[in-house]
């Protein structure tokens, strides 16, 4: 099951990555490459769309807004190279679901241990705020993802943007429409939500999301996999 999950997984990426069906988008991501900051000048940039990146078995899957402008968009690798990817891995490895607690690069040697890391939009969008068509034209990608996930139990989502892509991905949406929260947890016949502050520098400076926050949240999502 793992192998023919992680062939269907390339594939699937290898789609993503030749992607441009949002004009907006596409324009954007590219301009970020072409003028970086002074800190990034000389990096050759990804500047495509990102696929999902982690273990093909996981039972646990983190899905975030949209890449960063210059994080995944620069690295090529779902919330690598940004103070929010800093947050993020160093929680999964504290949760033990990553083999590192930084994620540099592609090739940096990290591996996730049962989880998988994506997003709902799969290109850097301006301002971080992709557009209600843009969002629904890519969360085909999110749902072909979790279709190949055939382990997955549990889905972290990382602000009330994911928690409403996941959301649809169940099929029907409850009502009244579940509310987003940090530690909000939803049960589901193939798999549990449960609700994280983006580690945003905006939540991470102003400390409305700390370690200890997330680190719970994890702890939830590793009873909850099994």
């Amino acid at each position: 099951m793992t192998s023919s999950s992680g062939k269907g997984l390339e594939r699937l990426a290898a789609e993503v990555h030749d992607c441009h069906r949002c004009p907006r988008l596409v324009a954007w991501r590219e301009a970020q490459a072409a003028e970086p900051p002074r800190r990034y000048r000389g990096e050759r940039y990804w500047a495509r769309p990102v696929s999902g990146f982690g273990d093909p078995a996981a039972r646990l899957a983190i899905v975030g807004l949209a890449p960063a402008a210059h994080g995944s968009n620069r690295t090529g690798r779902m919330f690598t190279g940004d103070r929010s990817g800093d947050w993020l891995y160093a929680a999964l490895h504290r949760a033990g679901f990553a083999s590192q607690p930084q994620s540099v690069r592609r090739g940096d040697g990290l591996q996730l241990i049962g989880a998988y890391v994506t997003a709902t939009v799969r290109c850097a969008p301006p301002a971080n705020k992709p557009t209600p068509q843009e969002r629904d034209t890519c969360e085909p990608w999110l749902e072909r993802e979790v279709a190949l996930l055939e382990r997955l139990r549990v889905v972290v989502c990382l602000g009330g943007f994911a928690w409403d892509s996941a959301l649809r991905l169940r099929g029907a949406v409850p009502r009244p429409r579940p509310k987003f929260g940090h530690g909000a947890e939803l049960a589901g016949e193939r798999f549990t939500l449960l609700g994280c502050f983006h580690p945003s520098q905006q939540n991470t400076f102003t400390g409305r999301l700390t370690p200890a926050m997330m680190d719970t949240v994890f702890a939830r999502a590793r009873e909850l996999a099994g």
